[in-house]
Parts: structure tokens; C-alpha cells; sequence
């Protein structure tokens, strides 16, 4: 949040009065798939935690029965005021499993693959499979595993009050065997850990939408993709995803009358990430849906004296930072009125999710408000200008200039597209008008930027 003041100083014997304006910025705010640290004051949230019975089923190898316990979870996401339409990543992070090692042996690093489920709903209904790397500290015999995080993506089909709950998940190690610790929710569904509060788009929105059957599986493995809202009797083509790249894994299905199908995609890529459906010869964002989490666990054995070398990218956030806290619009004298001039400070954007999402960075002010009077806030306006860094996979694209007021304006924008990230620097020329009857004194107003 950036924070406009505007101050008055007297020069001489009383002959003139000048308004100084001067803004001086906090912090920015960013919502959505970033976040930074609000300064003092300012408004904050975050996902609860939330304490749910748990029935988590050992592996029968290591001869012990099932583990009733609590697991405590939240749920966060990218974009908490969605429309219809939109895509919205969420992540469960399990911060306390109800289960452990099962056995003595202590387990190394790297070797646990989360998989899960969010259940939705209020205004929307289903479910969301949700994967995690392969990555975990040290767990030594019978010791409590670590806290983990999985992220999934849904697509909002109606407006109102979507509630997410932290659902079952299964913890797979690759040690020595390939072994699963499925937990499910004793009470289902648990307790609500966040809420978004999707409104109507704009034209005719995407709302079609995959579910999988699973949501992990070794090379190979045939995966139940159940799919809603396609067009009736549409060729639907399921693919398998290595990130924002669709792999060979290819089947196709027809929707019924009603948009709806099931059917069976067979993923033999080590690299796939997540599964899609989609209408046409190749994917649209306006005819598909996904990718849902699924990750293909990797049991190919060792031979003899060699060793598996592997390497993980794991996905960023998206960030923005400024350049200072103050900026100065100069002075405007008081009775003649006119325009004080002045550079917004540079804002930084980082897009480093490495997915096919864009962003869009907006501003709104307030009015000025002074000693009994006050400058509207349709009085400011700026001319923005944005730069992409060499290397970065979008393109910057700079806010029209105009008024930027109470309702607020695009301050810079980059697209959706196939692969997406990098870094940008964002700037402007802020112009605020000062009418000539404000009388003199200190005059102070607020410039929200937010990146979703």
C-alpha cells in the first residue's frame, strides 16, 4: 500500500502559499500468488490452521495396525476473489500428519511423494487432487513425518462462497520398497480452511472442469479422468502435462449429451505434473480444463553398482518489491493551482510459478483529504511504462494512460500463454490536478497497488 501525502509551506511574510506534494509509498500489497510482509498497521490474512481426526494406514509390510490420530492442515490460494472462469491454484499443506515412520529404520532425505484431496464446497462441489516434489528432511525410526505442502489448480464454475477443506492424502516413500501411508478423514469433510468469493465474468466463461482418479502412479499407469460442462458430444483430448508442455500421454473420449465424460489416460512420462482435457487440435484456455496434480512415481530399479542421479525445479511464487518510500510531486502554489509532477517508485515484479498463469498489477486511490477540503482522487492519474528482463518467457505490457481514481486502473499486465514467468520493472508518471481554491494546509491519500 502506498501512501500519497501532501503537505503546505509558507515562504515570506504571507505573500504566497504553496502546496508541496510529496508521497511517500509503505509497502506494496500483493495478493493472489504472491505475498509480502504488510507494514505496521496494515491489514493481513492467511489460511487457518485446522485440526482434523485422521485414520492412517501403515504399510502392511511393517506389521502394525491402523494409526487413529489428528492432523492439523490449512489451505491457501492464489486468488481469493476470483470470477467465474478463472483458474484459482490452491495449496495443502499438511503442517502436522496424524501419522509416522511406521518402522525402525530411519528414512533419508528426498525419498516422500505427498499426494491429496481438497474438497470444495457452498457456491461449488468436488474435488481437487493435489501433488507435492519428492522432498522431506531426515525421519528417523518411528519418528513423526515432516510437514509437507501439495498444490492443485480448480476452475470456478459459479459465483458466490466456495469453502475448501483439507481432504485425505497419502504419503508414498521410495526407500529400499515403494510404500504407501494412505490417511483419510475420519469425519469427512473437515473443517473449513479457507473461503474464496468468486463473482460473475465478464462474456461467456470456461466453466468446464477434470477430476482424477488418482492423483499419483507408476510409469505406465492408467489414470480415470472425469470430465463436466464440455460441449455436448464434443472429441475431448486427455493429455498428459510436464509443466506449461503437454507430453506424447494423449488419449481422446467423447462428452455425452450432457458435457460430461470419463475416461482413461495412460502417463508414461517421468516428467508429467499434471493431466488436461481439451476441445479442438490443441490446447485452449477457452475449451480446456486443468491441469489437475497428478505425479508419476518413479520405481524403475537400480542396477548393480550404479547410482540414480535426480534433480527437481520446483515452482516460485509472485512477488513484487519496491524502490524507496518517498516521492516528491514537487509544489503547487496555492490560489493559482495546476499540476505537481512526480515518478512513482520503481516497482519490481518476479513471476517465477513457471506455470501458464499471467498477472495484472492494479492501482486505486483515495481522495485527498486536507484541512476542510479535499482533492478527489479521479485528480491523479499516470502515463505507465513497464520493461521485461531479458530471458523472461512473458512479454510486459503497460497500463493505459488516464485517471486512475477510486475504481482503480491497470498499472501493467502480462498474458496467459503456454509458459509464463519472469521478471519486469514497472514504472509511471503520476500528474496530480490541484484546483485553484484548495486552501493551504497538509493533504494525505492512500494509492493501493495489488498483483493477482
Amino acid at each position: 500500500m502506498g501512501s500519497i501525502s501532501r503537505s503546505i509551506s509558507r515562504r515570506g511574510v504571507v505573500r504566497r502559499h504553496r502546496l508541496t506534494v510529496l508521497l511517500a509509498a509503505t509497502a506494496l500489497t500483493v495478493t493472489a500468488q504472491g505475498a509480502l510482509t504488510a507494514p505496521a498497521g496494515a491489514a493481513s490474512t492467511r489460511a487457518a490452521d485446522v485440526d482434523f481426526a485422521t485414520h492412517c494406514v501403515p504399510p502392511p509390510i511393517a506389521g502394525i495396525p491402523p494409526i487413529d490420530g489428528t492432523t492439523t492442515a490449512r489451505i491457501a490460494v492464489d486468488n481469493a476473489a476470483p470470477k467465474v472462469g478463472d483458474t484459482v491454484t490452491v495449496t495443502y499443506t499438511v503442517v502436522k500428519p496424524a501419522a509416522s515412520n511406521p518402522t525402525e529404520l530411519a528414512l533419508p532425505a528426498d525419498i516422500m511423494t505427498p499426494t491429496g484431496r481438497i474438497t470444495l464446497g457452498g457456491a461449488q462441489t468436488g474435488d481437487i487432487t493435489v501433488a507435492g516434489p519428492k522432498k522431506n528432511d531426515p525421519v528417523p525410526g518411528r519418528g513423526p513425518f515432516p510437514s509437507f505442502s501439495m498444490t492443485g489448480t480448480f476452475t470456478v464454475t459459479a459465483p458466490g462462497a466456495i469453502t475448501l477443506s483439507p481432504g485425505d492424502y497419502n504419503i508414498h516413500t521410495s526407500y529400499i520398497l515403494e510404500l504407501d501411508t494412505p490417511c483419510t478423514v475420519t469425519n469427512p469433510p473437515a473443517p473449513v480452511s479457507e473461503t474464496v468469493t468468486a463473482t460473475d465474468g465478464s462474456g461467456q466463461p470456461n466453466t468446464r472442469a477434470i477430476s482424477l482418479g488418482s492423483a499419483s502412479g507408476s510409469p505406465g499407469a492408467r489414470v480415470t479422468v472425469t470430465g463436466s460442462d464440455f460441449t455436448p458430444g464434443a472429441r475431448v483430448t486427455l493429455a498428459g502435462r510436464a509443466g506449461a508442455a503437454q507430453t506424447a500421454d494423449t488419449a481422446t473420449v467423447t462428452a455425452d449429451g450432457q458435457g460430461a465424460f470419463s475416461g482413461a489416460l495412460t502417463v508414461n512420462d517421468r516428467a508429467t505434473t499434471g493431466v488436461v482435457a481439451y476441445e479442438g487440435a490443441s490446447w485452449s484456455d477457452s475449451k480446456g480444463a486443468g491441469p489437475a496434480a497428478y505425479v508419476v512415481i518413479d520405481d524403475t530399479p537400480v542396477p548393480g553398482n550404479s547410482q540414480k542421479i535426480t534433480a527437481r525445479v520446483t515452482a516460485g511464487t509472485l512477488s513484487m518489491t519496491q524502490a524507496g518510500d518517498t516521492v516528491d510531486l514537487g509544489s503547487v502554489e496555492s490560489g493559482s493551482g495546476g499540476t505537481a509532477d512526480g515518478d512513482l517508485r520503481t516497482v519490481t515484479v518476479k513471476d517465477h510459478r513457471g506455470g501458464t498463469a499471467g498477472w495484472s498489477l492494479t492501482g486505486k486511490v483515495t481522495d485527498f483529504t486536507g484541512p476542510g477540503a479535499s482533492i478527489p482522487a479521479s485528480q491523479l492519474s499516470w502515463t505507465p511504462a513497464c520493461a521485461t528482463e531479458q530471458g523472461s518467457p512473458s512479454t510486459c505490457r503497460a497500463g493505459s494512460a488516464g485517471p486512475v481514481g477510486s475504481a482503480g486502473a491497470t498499472l501493467a499486465s502480462a498474458p496467459d500463454g503456454t509458459r509464463t514467468g519472469g521478471e519486469f520493472t514497472v514504472d509511471a508518471r503520476l500528474s496530480l490536478k490541484v484546483p485553484a481554491s484548495t486552501p493551504p494546509g497538509s493533504y494525505a491519500g492512500v494509492l493501493t497497488l495489488t498483483l493477482t
